[in-house]
């Protein structure tokens, strides 16, 4: 069976025409996109490298890295949202980065150890077995490759930060868009990443501050945290 959630899939799927209106309901992703991205090219320079973006939506991430110069597979398992990246790629002009409907598993079966880098960022939270998703990433890291991944704390803090106040309070999300009993604990997400075979290489927390309205990474990981691995050479 599919590692998906078909009420996340439709859900995602009737958003997709506004993933690159950067005042809509993804306006957060593309003001996140810059610090996730520098984090990344900075642990793994990009330039020359083949990346993979796991549950890419719409291509923020998958586009940027292409523009830093890698040569970027994109997969998700909607496939409206593929359609977007795919029309935006062309009418931007990004070069080496293409798109699949793919899952990671079946890829991973497919082409392992493939890739420099893999990232899969804010989506374990919305698959029934995340951690399924951990192992298929690892697979498909090239050995001294690296994974990078982020999603949201399963605390207190976050619930009170990520759903009533983005969603209920600031509207910075729709509402719905997360479910606190998905959200995952640091240390569980280094223990799937460990299982899996990836050294636990840095992990940087993401705060959102409403007066300012920016983001900025830093060491408090108890609502958003990113997590960087690499995979034995």
């Amino acid at each position: 069976m599919t590692n998906a959630d078909p009420q996340e899939l439709a859900k995602f799927s009737d958003l997709a025409h506004r993933w690159w209106d950067l005042e809509g309901e993804f306006k957060p992703l593309h003001q996140i996109n810059p610090l996730r991205l520098g984090w990344i090219d900075g642990l793994a320079p990009l330039a020359g490298r083949r990346a993979l973006d796991v549950g890419c939506g719409g291509g923020v991430l998958s586009d940027a890295m292409a523009r830093r110069g890698a040569r970027v597979l994109g997969i998700d398992l909607s496939a409206k949202a593929l359609k977007v990246a795919q029309l935006h790629a062309l009418e931007a002009g990004t070069a080496e980065v293409e798109y699949r409907e793919v899952s990671a598993e079946d890829l991973a079966q497919e082409l392992p150890a493939a890739f420099d880098t893999v990232t899969c960022m804010e989506m374990l939270e919305h698959v029934p077995d995340p951690k399924s998703v951990v192992d298929a990433c690892a697979a498909l890291v090239k050995p001294g490759g690296w994974a990078f991944f982020s999603t949201l704390n399963r605390s207190p803090k976050a619930f009170l930060f990520a759903i009533v106040g983005a969603e209920h309070v600031l509207d910075l999300l729709p509402k719905g868009t997360h479910e606190y009993a998905r959200f995952i604990r640091p240390s569980e997400l280094a223990q799937w990443c460990r299982d899996a075979g990836l050294e636990l290489r840095a992990t940087r927390g993401m705060t959102y501050n409403p007066i300012t309205q920016r983001y900025a990474l830093g060491d408090d990981t108890s609502v958003n945290y990113l997590v960087a691995c690499s995979r034995p050479a």
